[in-house]
């Protein structure tokens, strides 16, 4: 293995953090796998992710990650990876089903190697079942759990939710859940297990609401007729005067009422909020009056208010709201803006994010957590 510099894995200064201590060797990938091995190292975990030379990757979304370049195909590489795995408490790989198992670095051979070894395994289709050789991507998965058919408006296609429903929402956070999940049961039985993280599993999971709601006849299968699919006038986004949107969640009747109050509409010439007749008309008439003012001035308007309405940022803009200012909601990381580690730890915070670094690991004989 190569790279920039020297340095013992176990080595380092401590950073603190919740999972100060855990050691976890991410196998370079894509998707939902690189970022779990991300959060673990906000919360301070030591990440050693294993890419092949000249594929590091690089930028803000390797934060926290000590950078190794190995070949997997050459006997000697292969072989430091494994004293590297060795001393991990954490595995993390997104490849296909099968292809660890033939490089040598499959669930048997590393668990045998070090029993208390969580060996975490991130994939689409998961591990089992006809898709699972299957290449595919966050629209694929969440296309085929019945998610992607609720999302859109009624006369057109469906829309992509970005990749935060599958990758990360039904992939990666998945995947620290079960990661700290089976840290937790090791602590009892002194034993690793493999976490088997499919996609289609976790972003189904994330609708569990949906079919909770579907089964008593709250929820229907034509898109556009739900409360929460923006068929709702009171829980969608309106233009306004400036071209920019605001967000209405005003659910509930009293923030309903608040709402209009502010508005200066009437509700005696709206109808009751639930009565699906009288949408069509609410919807034009919530319409037409955001259009009457700009978003930062309807902003304004509600920024002290329980109408649930506020202005539909921008990335840029989102930066410097003063919430998420108030929040540290976001951080400069070598000079980068992105988000900070989430949640927030009362005793044990989460350190400060650091770039990514490369160097050479030679494996000691530190033990992992247990």
């Amino acid at each position: 293995m190569s790279g920039s510099g020297e340095a013992e894995v176990g080595s380092r200064p401590a950073r603190g953090g919740p999972l100060a201590g855990i050691t976890v060797v991410e196998l370079a990938g894509m998707g939902p796998g690189p970022h779990a091995a991300m959060l673990l190292a906000d919360l301070g975990a030591e990440v050693l992710r294993v890419h092949r030379r000249g594929h590091a990757g690089g930028g803000a979304g390797l934060r926290g990650r000590r950078l190794v370049a190995a070949d997997l195909k050459n006997a000697d590489d292969l072989e430091q990876v494994r004293e590297l795995i060795d001393r991990a408490d954490v595995l993390i790989e997104g490849f296909r089903p099968g292809v660890t198992e033939r490089l040598g670095l499959g669930p048997d051979e590393c668990i045998h190697r070090n029993p208390g070894l969580i060996y975490t395994r991130v994939t689409g289709w998961g591990q089992t079942g006809p898709r699972a050789q299957q290449a595919g991507h966050d629209i694929n998965y969440v296309g085929l759990t019945g998610l992607l058919h609720a999302m859109g408006a009624p006369d057109r296609p469906p829309a992509p939710p970005l990749n935060l429903v599958g990758d990360y929402g039904g992939g990666s956070m998945s995947a620290v859940v079960g990661v700290l999940a089976a840290l937790v049961e090791r602590q009892v039985s002194g034993r690793g297990q493999v976490v088997d993280v499919a996609i289609v599993n976790g972003a189904a999971l994330l609708g569990h609401v949906m079919w909770a709601m579907r089964s008593d006849g709250r929820w229907s299968d034509q898109r556009g007729t739900n409360i929460f699919d923006g068929s709702a006038p009171f829980y969608c986004t309106y233009e306004c005067a400036d071209g920019g949107y605001v967000a209405v969640g005003a659910l509930e009747p009293e923030f309903f009422t608040e709402m209009l109050r502010l508005l200066e509409i009437d509700p005696e010439t709206l109808g009751p909020q639930r009565d699906q007749t009288g949408w069509p008309q609410m919807r034009r008439v919530l319409a037409d009056t955001f259009r009457q003012r700009s978003r930062d001035e309807w902003s304004r308007v509600f920024a002290d208010s329980d109408a649930c309405v506020t202005p539909v940022l921008t990335v840029a803009e989102a930066a410097d709201d003063a919430q998420l200012l108030a929040r540290n909601v976001f951080v400069e990381v070598d000079g980068v803006r992105q988000p900070a580690p989430a949640p927030l730890f009362s005793r044990t915070p989460a350190p400060q994010p650091v770039p990514a670094r490369a160097g050479a690991l030679t494996p000691t004989s530190r033990p992992p957590s247990r």
